[in-house]
């Protein structure tokens, strides 16, 4: 095998693990009242948890008051209380 195609070979094996590495990295920010928290797995939120599910990329806007709050695990928060789920 030339050198020039070792290379593109070894170029198109690379971009095929980063591409496949990148679809696995999702995630997710999610909030309940003024509390938000990273996620990045999707779960099925009981409707009482009143929780919304923005992009990792969301922000939020001017005015808007939100805090940090990160926790392990499934489960939302509610007010400064972490409630788990099946």
């Amino acid at each position: 095998m030339r050198p020039l195609n070792k290379l593109l070979l070894g170029a198109a094996a690379g971009a095929g693990v980063l591409a496949f590495s990148a679809l696995g990295a999702s995630a997710a920010i999610v909030c309940s009242e003024d509390v938000c928290w990273h996620t990045t797995t999707t779960y099925h939120y009981p409707s009482d948890a009143r929780v919304i599910v923005h992009p990792d990329n969301w922000s939020w806007g001017p005015g808007e008051r939100f805090r940090w709050r990160e926790h392990e695990g499934r489960g939302y928060w509610r007010g400064d209380r972490w409630t788990e789920f099946d």
